[in-house]
Formats: C-alpha cells, sequence, structure tokens
C-alpha cells in the first residue's frame, strides 16, 4: 500500500494542490501614462540558462493583468528582487492583488524607484526599478518568438483562441512571456561577494513564497540560514579517454598527452564541450598543437571572462 494519497489536480495547481517553494518579486512595467507600475508575481523563472546568444526568463501571469497589458503595449520590464523584511513583503502582497488600476496601487506606495543601469546607459524609456531591491533583471520582451508580437492587448475579459504555446496569450486568462535579460545589477555588497567568493555570511536573506495560500493568507518563509554542502569530487578519467575523445574532435588540432591530461577532472558529459571549446581557441589562434602552454592561455581566457 502506497505512502502516498491522491490529490485533485485543479486550477493553480502550484497554490491550491501543493506546497511549492517559489520566489516573490516585484515585475516593473510603463503604464499608459508612462508612469512606472509594480505588479507583485512568483511564476517567474530560467528559461535560457546556456548555448543561446542571450540569457531569459520566463514569466507566467494572468493576461487581464496590468503587468501582462503592459508587456503587450510596451515590451519593457524589470524583476525586483526584494530582502526579507515584513514590511515590504506586506507591500508586496498589497501591489500584487488584482482589481486596482496602477494609478491607485502607486499613489499608496512607499517603495522609492530609480533609473535603471539599462536607461542610464541608452536613455531609452523603460520602467524604473525598485530602490530597496537587492537585485534586478532588466528585461525586454522577446515578441519575435513564435510569432508573439500578434497578440494585441485590451481584452480584459478573456482572449479567445487561436492560442499561442508558450510565448504570449496562452489562454483565455493567461499569458506567458519570454523576457530576455539585458542586464543583471545588484547591490554593491552583494554584487562584490559574487565577485570574491560568496560565503553564507553573504547570502541576501530573501522571502520563498510557499506556494499553497487559502483566501485569506499568502503563506511564506524567511531565508535566516545558509548551510553548504561540498561538491562531490569529480572521478578523474583514464587520459585514453580523453586522448580518445580528443583525437575526434578536429582532425586538423592535435591535444598532446599533457594537455588531455590537464582534463581528466573534467566531468565527463561536459568533456566535449570542453575540447571543442579548445579546438575553437586553437583554430581562431591558427594553432595546430595544442600543449600545456596552450591549455594555460586557455584557462587564463576563461578565467577573466568569468571575471568580467
Amino acid at each position: 500500500m502506497s505512502s502516498f494519497k491522491d490529490l485533485r489536480i485543479v486550477d493553480n495547481f502550484y497554490q491550491t494542490s501543493s506546497f511549492f517553494p517559489m520566489p516573490t518579486i516585484l515585475i516593473s512595467t510603463i503604464d499608459d501614462e508612462g508612469n512606472t507600475s509594480l505588479g507583485a508575481y512568483s511564476l517567474c523563472f530560467p528559461y535560457y540558462v546556456a548555448g543561446k546568444s542571450y540569457y531569459a526568463m520566463l514569466l507566467e501571469c494572468r493576461n487581464s493583468s496590468n503587468t501582462a497589458q503592459n508587456i503587450l503595449k510596451r515590451g519593457k520590464a524589470a524583476l525586483n528582487f526584494l530582502p526579507n523584511n515584513k514590511k515590504l513583503f506586506k507591500e508586496t502582497v498589497r501591489l500584487g492583488y488584482p482589481g486596482d488600476s496602477s494609478k491607485e496601487k502607486m499613489a499608496k506606495t512607499f517603495l522609492q524607484l530609480e533609473d535603471g543601469i539599462v536607461t542610464s546607459e541608452t536613455k531609452e524609456v523603460r520602467p524604473k526599478i525598485v530602490s530597496e531591491a537587492f537585485q534586478v533583471f532588466e528585461c525586454s520582451w522577446v515578441s519575435e518568438l513564435e510569432n508573439a508580437h500578434e497578440c494585441q492587448p485590451g481584452n480584459l475579459e478573456g482572449y479567445e483562441p487561436p492560442y499561442k504555446d508558450f510565448n504570449g496569450i496562452t489562454s483565455k486568462f493567461g499569458a506567458h512571456f519570454i523576457l530576455k535579460i539585458d542586464k543583471i545589477i545588484m547591490k554593491e555588497k552583494y554584487h562584490q561577494s559574487i565577485i570574491d567568493g560568496v560565503k553564507a555570511s553573504s547570502f541576501p536573506k530573501i522571502p520563498v513564497d510557499y506556494g499553497y495560500r487559502d483566501n485569506t493568507h499568502f503563506w511564506y518563509t524567511p531565508s535566516t540560514k545558509f548551510i553548504s554542502e561540498p561538491i562531490p569530487s569529480a572521478k578523474e578519467m583514464d587520459i585514453q579517454t580523453v586522448r580518445f575523445a580528443a583525437d575526434r574532435t578536429d582532425p586538423n588540432i592535435h591535444f598532446t598527452d599533457e594537455a588531455c591530461r590537464r582534463l581528466i577532472k573534467v566531468p565527463r558529459i561536459f568533456l566535449k564541450a570542453a575540447l571543442d571549446s579548445c579546438a575553437k581557441w586553437a583554430r581562431e589562434n591558427q594553432i595546430s598543437v595544442i600543449d600545456s602552454k596552450e591549455m594555460d592561455i586557455i584557462n587564463d581566457k576563461r578565467n577573466k571572462e568569468k571575471n568580467k
């Protein structure tokens, strides 16, 4: 007999039928009067994380919300991550309550707004960011994906089909937006901690929405203690395994035994990518033999790019 019980899946299952930890952020957009509007969201997650020419987040929301309508019209948003603070979270809940206009909500907020980095650099019209945030993603909607630019604002009582699958209006009351990350910016303290190497003491304390909510309350937990767990040591490969893969990477580039030995600790699943990266560098620099010296140069280049 199973130790689990089956629970009926209903609308908003992440809240009504489960416990699902999520971030709680404020999203800045621009309203019809050119002012910044703030809305609270939890369904916002990394989407493109590697292997593309840009990085992106996925936002899921009601298509009639102020945020969704503003993105449909102007295509710009900023994702503001606020620290754990009861007063700030209470304001986040208030800003997330549906029904009021942007003007009505913003007239009562105590949060401070300022220009983001993209606005300062390009002078383009973008939503302001929340000064109290510890981190902000400045984003642009990738409306060309799935021809999402065909989706028009204005249907506040619900949209009729056809619907998009993953970008734009996706159901009668739902929308998905793939948001390209133009800038990740953060307060100096946390910026420096990433550059220097994060320790438990340098993590920002943030609220985590616990998913489930009833008709009267949102439930969340503050993050107060951070515990690290060492990553298992990589299992070293036999040098012949690396040699076998290296010899099949590029027929015009030879990896010496010493170069192969430098790669034995690379996890097997990433070995091909590592070899391809080395071969790409060699072609760009017109080098046919990769030895220990060339591996040092490649590693230095990679470390500089990471620090940058």
